[in-house]
């Protein structure tokens, strides 16, 4: 009789050994199902490249089309680094800047602009294996009243833009940009995004948008807003119309405060280590891609 319990109670642990993880399985994929894809992403499923620790703090990524790498800022430390998609551990770095707080990268034709947290610019350019550093300066940057983390280029008008992601004349109601006017090397205000958008059926305020990250798309010519403390990703169309608001599943998105486009219409997301594991690039290709 004993034996016989005991072999019960071994058929019993089997079962349930198998059914638990069906049962995990089905409640991540019901997650999932809360969070919708695009017509030309699925942001439920992306290609999940692992970095190494030096780029823990990633922050602003670039895509290089020659060699299909991305070039990457970190956070602190005035250091530029290249990852190779196809082996993201063997990187490159080169020193540009004492530490500073770095927030976002573009590159324009051979040109790299780095933003400050404050406005200023770092443009770098290189000579052959060094890097020469030019710097423009964000009015009254010193205030300390703005806050930007995310710069992008236009090239319908060829123009550098940063926005804002906590500036004082915003009033929690807007988010303002400006560009950089490239003959005066001054900047100039560009545009603002109402906020609205994130408003409920009766008028109420829900939150206050801070953009982490913005790229336009080259496939499509939608402006791509990345909001890492929102958990949001919003598309707006060349005409000013937000198309599309969409929530990111924060067990895949945990710190995203980067994001680029390649030629193509992939879309590259940056993530910061956040909480264990490794700070990661999400890869989304394009669905409707030739």
């Amino acid at each position: 009789m004993f034996y016989y319990y005991r072999w019960k109670f071994v058929i019993f642990v089997i079962l349930a050994s198998s059914i638990i993880p069906s049962c995990k399985s089905q409640e991540k994929k019901k997650d999932r199902n809360n969070y919708k894809n695009t017509e030309l992403y699925n942001f439920a499923e992306p290609k999940i490249i692992k970095l190494p620790p030096a780029l823990d703090e990633i922050s602003g990524i670039a895509y290089f089309p020659k060699d299909t790498s991305v070039f990457a800022i970190i956070d602190e430390d005035g250091l530029l680094y290249k990852i190779p998609l196809k082996d993201p551990t063997n990187i490159k770095e080169w020193s540009f800047d004492k530490p500073r707080d770095f927030e976002d990268l573009v590159l324009r034709d051979s040109t790299f602009y780095v933003l400050v947290s404050n406005g200023d610019l770092d443009i770098l350019t290189f000579k052959g294996v060094n890097i020469h550093v030019d710097k423009i300066d964000f009015p009254n940057a010193s205030k300390k009243a703005n806050e930007f983390e995310s710069l992008y280029y236009d090239s319908a008008s060829n123009r550098i833009v940063l926005m804002c992601k906590d500036c004082d004349d915003d009033k929690k109601k807007q988010v303002s940009s400006y560009f950089l006017n490239d003959s005066t090397k001054e900047y100039n205000f560009s545009d603002v995004i109402e906020t609205s958008f994130l408003s409920d059926s009766k008028g109420s305020k829900k939150e206050h948008i801070k953009p982490s990250a913005a790229a336009i798309n080259p496939v499509t010519k939608e402006l791509y807003v990345l909001c890492s403390v929102n958990k949001i990703l919003f598309i707006r169309n060349p005409e000013g119309k937000i198309t599309e608001v969409l929530k990111l599943d924060p067990a895949l998105y945990k710190q995203p405060e980067g994001m680029c486009f390649t030629p193509a219409g992939d879309l590259i997301i940056s993530n910061e280590i956040n909480t264990g594991g490794s700070a990661t690039l999400l890869l989304l290709k394009n669905k409707k891609k030739q």
